[in-house]
């Protein structure tokens, strides 16, 4: 599998930010992962499209162990996540181990879990001060960049409650950007805004993108994997159906599955 720069131009040589290999997992009976293969490059910008209970969220999840896979591997900058290899074996890592190797992860999920009784620059200052042990002064002189950064300087001392739900959610991602992350992981993080408010998130993380963050991004936001994407996956029934670029998989999809779903979301490949 190709890796890709900013530009979506080859990496001969280059070690990926994160690979799975023949990754599953399941809940009960119920198998959701079924085998995923990927690599993601560093740098580059992976956008999941899929129906609702394809995988994608799971996945996602597994990548930070806050689901725990049951076959295959995982690995984020060349360090397996959530395990340790001994042999042949893998062992689980205690908590203490996998919240280190949380720390690299920056995740924005759906809704925007920010603590309520926490202004905005406290909640971004929280994870550095208590999981990093960082300097206070340093911790909030980043977390101020980052505001700006996001737009939102003169909300730092506003609570969450007083922000629009566009706003909080630029807020989540200046706090996992504030653990400065090497990698981010979006869970759909503009489904659960109005329709106005979406663009001022997607604006934050196409700069994102622009910068080399590599990034993983569950959507639904079909002109955004178009623009900001450097490669596209669509999956259904807990497997990558198809793969490749923006343009192959958007507007000329081999797979009839694929296309069917473009058909529904955006009335077919165009």
């Amino acid at each position: 599998m190709a890796l890709v720069d900013a530009a979506g131009c080859g990496l001969a040589g280059a070690s990926p930010m994160v690979s799975a290999q023949d990754v599953h997992k399941r809940f009960g009976r119920n198998e959701v992962l079924k085998g995923i293969d990927l690599d993601v490059a560093p740098g580059e910008v992976l956008c999941l499209i899929g129906p609702s209970g394809s995988g994608k969220s799971t996945f996602l999840r597994c990548i930070n162990h806050l689901e725990k896979i049951d076959a295959g591997r995982l690995a984020v900058d060349g360090e397996l996540i959530g395990y340790r290899e001994r042999g042949d074996f893998l062992y689980e890592m205690a908590e203490r181990e996998v919240c280190r190797q949380r720390a690299r992860i920056g995740m924005v999920f759906q809704r925007f879990n920010l603590f309520p009784h926490l202004t905005v620059l406290e909640n971004i200052i929280e994870a550095p001060l208590r999981v990093k042990r960082e300097r206070r002064a340093e911790v909030t002189e980043r977390a101020r960049a980052l505001l700006e950064r996001v737009g939102l300087l003169a909300k730092a001392d506003e609570y969450p409650s007083r922000l629009s739900g566009g706003q909080q959610q630029r807020v989540a991602i200046a706090r996992a950007l504030a653990m400065q992350p090497k990698l981010m992981l979006f869970d759909e993080p503009t489904s659960a805004l109005d329709p106005e408010l979406v663009d001022e998130v997607l604006a934050v993380m196409r700069g994102l993108a622009q910068e080399g963050m590599t990034m993983i991004v569950v959507t639904h936001e079909i002109a955004f994997a178009r623009d900001a994407g450097h490669r596209v996956a669509f999956m259904d029934g807990g497997v990558v159906v198809e793969l490749g670029s923006p343009d192959e998989v958007l507007t000329r999809p081999r797979q009839q599955r694929t296309q069917a779903f473009l058909a529904r979301v955006i009335g077919g490949p165009r």
